[in-house]
């Protein structure tokens, strides 16, 4: 089959690198090997001394035809050339950043990061060498200003961990382009469907497909979309094979996969009972202000109106009582609401946190929110009670 070019990303979701059916199954089997053989020695030997996109699959290390189905379809999504899928979210952030900077580089990021990337950078890199400034990020000067002349990358992530802070992506492509330094994005909470970054000019794209994409919290994986040259600079070889991959294994891309098909559908879910939720916080007389860039209140407004076509289900409120215990209690009292890390799933979350960016004079307890695929007045609800019986 062959999908149109002009097909609604619905259609293409369903269909796109699947176009080969194989022994006519409508759905790509799902190859649970680690390696592939050859009927001539020859063969394999040169393969393994180069790559190519058309080349046969050599070792589930390096690439299967499960995952070259989801990374065909995610590098689709994003608008880049390839993809490549690893085993977390974490090891694509890794894979971005490692095979782009040397001792003696420096890289400018956001105090408001997810935590494991600003660990990387502020706590592993500096021992090999490589320094760092963590910026605000809302104003494109500042960050602008923050970047020197050893600086190689400009780790971005729009809209950012907790308080859901954002960039100009923009116009910090374009600068940093212009000297040749590399611009990560992670679009972990907006997914390729409400946001391409890569179409404002951001050379790497990252995510935790644990969350959005896979959309079922019944894997861990993470997607790094970019073009084909940086892939292969990511897994250059050392001798005859990459050494440094960690691939996401067969039937984690197999579930991937799947979980993509609902994608639009689950994001539309998301948007509209994340809204709802926000709205009825911002409301709500015990809350000092909502973080979430759905709510016509959201102060980038203008930028999330360029740069996203909507919003998720991931939000964050600070209330006005500020007690550690009392926010505590508050996630305990929750019935819906689940207590744990990640997001994106069918579930619904939440996490009460200190809080302290470069702007805040004091840490702050911020409650971040995930509503999941429950009925919204259910949740509603429960957040209702769960004041009550905190005292916030």
């Amino acid at each position: 089959m062959r999908i149109p070019d002009d097909a609604h990303l619905s259609t293409r979701l369903q269909h796109f690198g699947e176009e080969e059916k194989i022994l006519g199954a409508v759905t790509p089997p799902l190859f649970q090997n680690s390696l592939f053989v050859f009927d001539d020695i020859r063969e394999l030997a040169g393969l393994l001394v180069k790559h190519d996109d058309e080349q046969p699959f050599v070792y589930s290390r390096i690439s299967n035809p499960t995952l070259d189905v989801v990374e065909k379809k995610l590098a689709m999504l994003e608008g880049t050339e390839s993809s490549k899928i690893f085993s977390a979210g974490s090891m694509s952030i890794a894979a971005a950043v490692l095979s782009n900077v040397n001792a003696g580089d420096h890289i400018v990021a956001l105090d408001t990061n997810y935590g494991p990337t600003i660990s990387l950078i502020k706590d592993f890199l500096p021992r090999f060498g490589v320094a760092n400034t963590f910026v605000d990020g809302r104003c494109t000067d500042d960050l602008l200003a923050a970047i020197k002349p050893n600086t190689k990358i400009v780790y971005l992530e729009s809209p950012s961990t907790m308080l859901f802070r954002m960039q100009d992506l923009e116009r910090i492509a374009q600068h940093c382009r212009s000297k040749g330094i590399t611009t990560i994005c992670d679009n972990s909470y907006s997914t390729p469907i409400f946001q391409q970054p890569a179409k404002f000019g951001i050379d790497i794209v990252v995510h935790s497909a644990s969350k959005y994409l896979g959309g079922h919290s019944d894997i861990t994986a993470g997607v790094l979309c970019t073009t084909r040259a940086r892939i292969d600079k990511m897994l250059e070889p050392a001798g005859e094979i990459p050494i440094i991959t960690g691939v996401l294994a067969p039937f984690s891309a197999w579930l991937l996969g799947r979980g993509l098909r609902t994608l639009e559908l689950r994001m539309q879910a998301a948007e509209k009972t994340g809204n709802a939720i926000a709205a009825w916080l911002e409301d709500n007389g015990k809350v000092a202000v909502v973080h979430h860039p759905g709510l016509p209140s959201y102060p980038q407004r203008d930028l999330f109106l360029k740069q996203m076509s909507g919003s998720g289900g991931l939000l964050s409120f600070e209330p006005k009582v500020q007690d550690r215990e009392k926010a505590l209690n508050f996630a305990n009292a929750l019935r819906i609401f689940q207590r744990g890390v990640s997001w994106g799933g069918f579930e619904s979350l939440v996490i009460p946190a200190l809080v302290q960016p470069s702007d805040y004079s004091e840490p702050r307890n911020v409650i971040r929110l995930y509503c999941g695929l429950e009925d919204t007045g259910d949740l509603i609800a429960d957040l209702d009670q769960a004041f009550a019986v905190a005292g916030l």
